[in-house]
């Protein structure tokens, strides 16, 4: 049977969907409900694939904890490469072709963006087998999605004899995306690709010659980090910033497309969001806790407490722990604007999002104030935080469930269910979880500054530093 490797592509920023998407939080790890996120439901298909092996997951350095989490949570063993900084398809797709190289020289890539929403996994399943197929002739094979109107905000693909690629169109406007639809034979450009890892490299090293070799010298100097595997930071980032589509697929003759005719979005907006979402009566969609009055055509969605809304029309309106956004519905896309903004201003409000994870687990900010900061932490089973010190703070943590080994100073006790302990300024600690369920246990923070870095490391079983 063909080896088929999925590689995830994990480097979406969705600024457009702020303030549930972060810079360090991206959508494609958010919690969409019921613990689904975007990148676990890609992961989810591609591993129903009839014949595939271990994924390769290409992320930023920045999320490698959320595809952790995510792995970790459906016991999926993966290997993860982690860039620097992003350089768009093209580059990561040729780290991923050379892991999975060194696996089988005959594999094929089965590349799949983390953040899109596919209908039909089982259309979704016999295009693979199609592509496959055809790949192994010694083709790269990208699926084009039956368009559903003239959408002006994707690439298309028009097909020509076969299942050869005549040539890929940029966005068009909407007087082109008519006439290409009018014409028959396009699709919308979805960004898969069912690929020989080798028919890349070569592919890549024949119309991207400088990318080509700056990441095979990237690749040549990469580090292991426990499941991490990071590329040589200064060669990878010399990489032109490029898509596979303008390095490699708008050269080579060896393009083909494979049709996938099901329901496919790529979640770039709120918008999008709202057009995909289940509308009630009043053609609104809404998710969480959410309470409308006199409202049509909306989009609410409500992550920590109760929305209540009013004699609306056509508005988005997004509510996080920290922050709230309210537009009109056709000003989604200015939302990257806010974002952009936010930014600029260095405001914690782009970055972090209230959940944070950790490689030992997570925690999330339930309460701030001035020189008070309450956390709820989580910590897996077996794992275990730094043994660190403060210089400004004092912590004090109640064990809410399951067992907490503390060692303060000189002295380790186990503390279980309602007990709690207190951690003086400067004094060094540490918190690990013995037990075989989660470890949940509230912490009081309070001192004149509360920031992530204020933060002495001594021992740290990940590699971390301050």
């Amino acid at each position: 049977m063909t080896c088929i490797i999925p590689v995830i592509l994990c480097g979406g920023s969705g600024t457009r969907l702020w303030p549930l998407s972060r810079e360090n939080y991206p959508k494609q790890f958010v919690d969409m409900g019921g613990g689904r996120t975007l990148f676990g439901d890609t992961l989810e298909r591609a591993l129903q694939v009839d014949g595939a092996a271990d994924p390769v997951v290409v992320c930023n350095e920045a999320h490698r904890f959320y595809v952790a989490a995510e792995l970790y949570k459906r016991g999926v063993k993966a290997t993860v490469l982690l860039e620097p900084e992003g350089r768009n398809t093209a580059p990561a797709l040729a780290m991923a072709a050379f892991a999975a190289l060194e696996r089988n020289r005959e594999a094929l890539l089965l590349a799949l963006p983390s953040d899109h929403a596919l209908g039909d996994v089982p259309v979704f399943l016999q295009g693979v087998k199609e592509a496959s197929a055809i790949a192994s002739q010694g083709y790269i094979v990208t699926f084009g999605i039956r368009p559903t109107g003239p959408e002006t905000g994707f690439g298309y693909i028009e097909q020509g004899e076969g299942f050869h690629v005549a040539r890929f169109v940029e966005k068009p406007d909407r007087q082109k995306a008519e006439a290409m639809l009018a014409s028959g034979g396009h699709y919308w450009n979805s960004g898969m690709f069912v690929m020989p890892a080798q028919l890349y490299m070569d592919e890549l090293k024949t119309h991207a010659v400088a990318m080509f070799t700056q990441c095979t010298r990237a690749w040549a100097g990469r580090e292991a980090d426990g499941a991490f595997i990071r590329p040589m930071k200064d060669d990878f980032l010399q990489c032109s910033s490029d898509s596979i589509d303008y390095a490699v697929m708008e050269h080579t003759s060896r393009a083909a497309v494979v049709p996938l005719d099901l329901a496919w979005s790529d979640l770039g907006s709120w918008e999008a969001f709202y057009e995909a979402g289940k509308k009630d009566a009043q053609g609104n969609v809404t998710k969480g806790d959410v309470l409308l009055e006199d409202a049509t055509g909306c989009y609410c969605n409500a992550r920590s407490r109760l929305l209540a809304c009013i004699g609306m029309r056509d508005m988005l309106v997004v509510e996080t722990q920290d922050a709230v956004l309210v537009a009109p519905r056709k000003a989604a896309q200015r939302v990257k604007e806010v974002a952009l903004r936010l930014r600029n201003e260095g405001r914690k409000e782009y970055r972090e999002p209230p959940l944070v994870y950790r490689p030992w687990g997570s925690y999330e900010i339930l309460v701030q104030g001035e020189r008070f900061q309450v956390k709820r932490i989580v910590v897996h089973p077996g794992e275990q935080l730094s043994l660190q010190m403060h210089y400004h703070r004092a912590e004090h943590w109640v064990v809410v469930s399951g067992t907490a080994e503390v060692t303060k100073g000189e002295e380790t006790r186990l503390y279980t269910e309602n007990q709690s302990t207190y951690i003086p300024v400067g004094t060094k600690h540490m918190l690990k979880n013995p037990g075989l369920i989660p470890l949940v246990l509230i912490e009081i923070q309070s001192g004149t500054y509360l920031g992530e870095d204020d933060i002495v490391r001594f021992a740290d079983m990940y590699g971390r530093k301050e």
